[in-house]
């Protein structure tokens, strides 16, 4: 009788998706485009999941209208770094660190929740950066299928790292697990090069510069990219060294570090919001009070890293580290990016045109613009005078052609 409930509940929660038109006129008051300028009075046209034009002539006859007049359009968004399949319900006795372990299966019905909270958000598009049992496969699968409503998946399965306790791991092992990841599935290869995660900041490097490149050499010769994790200097130094496409977190960055990022074009996602998230639900974690000064020393170290970056011309993007109940916050990391220096245009950019660019699909995410999916968000407010709009304000979401969200009623 359980598996049938079960059953049933999957079968509900993956196939109950609404019904799309195949093509739809959308009005625009206000359009932001790819170069961050401001087009009034728009008509969009989608077919299905893609956008056919963007222009100011009247709807197509037969097009169902969709009058949006009275917001700002942007591009979809897209969260750089999520760990989707980190679910927790709130359960009274459970925290989200100390969860009774469940199945996969069960899992990846359960984190369709989280992918909801972070389409309500606008984000329609997330790189997924961690997870076990490849249940992050099994929910971008099925997104991509039309079977779970979600955003847009780009997945690591499970991360490279050292193992506890043991020797630093060596060049050739990590060659050969990252060969391994991919040929699992993974569309991006995860390093996990030092110590640092939720209540702790510890940056100790655990990975050496030697074992990252063998790991981002074998993933490039394969036509993947690679991201490194590391909360200290010494990490980010060697992960931009060793080619990493990304590197994740990271404090008291040095001069040089940040020009060979300009130079190689390496993505910063610092993840500043994350540790604002740990010191609010630390109630919910349970972390000790001695924790919480470090991690809010750890922001002021992030933000300042992230000002000097900036300025010195790297490339970041919008990456929330979201995980349990941060999910719904994922777009909170722009007010940080503000913060480090940003214009609110030059934050929206950090959450479209410069991801989309390095997933690889800047010719089809991150801008309303022929011949791109259809993943197109509603603020209220302007999002170019006050990020906040686009934190607070999203109204109406489109993802591939599918409206997900909508509290324009």
């Amino acid at each position: 009788m359980a598996t049938h409930l079960l059953s049933a509940f999957v079968l509900i929660a993956l196939c109950a998706l609404p019904a799309r038109a195949a093509t739809r006129a959308i009005r625009a008051g206000r359009l932001i485009d790819a170069a961050g300028k401001v087009v009034t009075n728009v008509v969009i046209v989608v077919d299905n999941d893609t956008i056919v034009s963007v222009g100011t002539g009247a709807p197509p006859a037969g097009a169902d209208v969709i009058d949006l007049s009275r917001y700002t359009l942007v591009a979809g968004m897209i969260d750089v770094h999520t760990h989707m399949t980190y679910y927790w319900d709130g359960a009274p006795g459970t925290r989200p660190l100390n969860q009774p372990r469940r199945p996969a299966g069960v899992t990846t019905v359960l984190a369709a929740e989280n992918a909801r909270r972070t389409l309500d958000t606008g984000v329609t598009t997330v790189r997924d950066l961690g997870a076990s049992n490849e249940v992050d496969y099994a929910m971008r699968d099925l997104i991509n299928m039309g079977k779970m409503i979600g955003p847009r998946m780009f997945v690591a399965g499970q991360g490279l790292s050292a193992a506890r306790n043991g020797p630093p791991p060596d060049p050739e092992t990590f060659r050969q697990q990252a060969e391994a990841r991919i040929a699992a599935g993974s569309d991006w290869v995860k390093i996990y090069a030092s110590r640092g995660s939720f209540q702790s900041v510890d940056t100790t490097q655990t990975v050496s510069y030697e074992a990252m490149k063998a790991a981002v050499d074998a993933a490039h010769a394969k036509n993947h990219k690679v991201a490194i994790h590391s909360y200290g200097p010494s990490g980010v130094k060697d992960a931009v060294r060793a080619g990493a496409d990304s590197v994740e977190h990271g404090i008291d960055l040095d001069d040089e570090t940040i020009a060979e990022m300009v130079t190689r074009g390496t993505v910063w996602v610092p993840t500043i919001d994350h540790n604002r998230y740990y010191v609010d639900a630390k109630d919910e974690y349970g972390f000790a009070p001695e924790t919480i000064p470090p991690l809010r020393a750890y922001i002021e170290k992030n933000l300042e890293s992230t000002r000097r970056a900036f300025k010195a011309g790297v490339r970041i993007a919008m990456g929330s580290d979201a995980v349990y109940s941060m999910f719904g916050q994922n777009t909170r990391e722009l007010g940080w990016l503000v913060k480090a220096g940003m214009t609110p245009g030059q934050a929206l950019a950090a959450a479209t045109t410069i991801p989309a660019a390095l997933l690889g699909m800047e010719k089809s995410l991150g801008a309303i613009a022929p011949g791109y999916f259809a993943d197109i968000v509603a603020v209220e407010g302007d999002p170019l005078a006050d990020v906040n709009a686009l934190i607070n304000g999203v109204r109406w979401v489109m993802k591939g052609g599918q409206v997900v969200v909508d509290k324009t009623k």
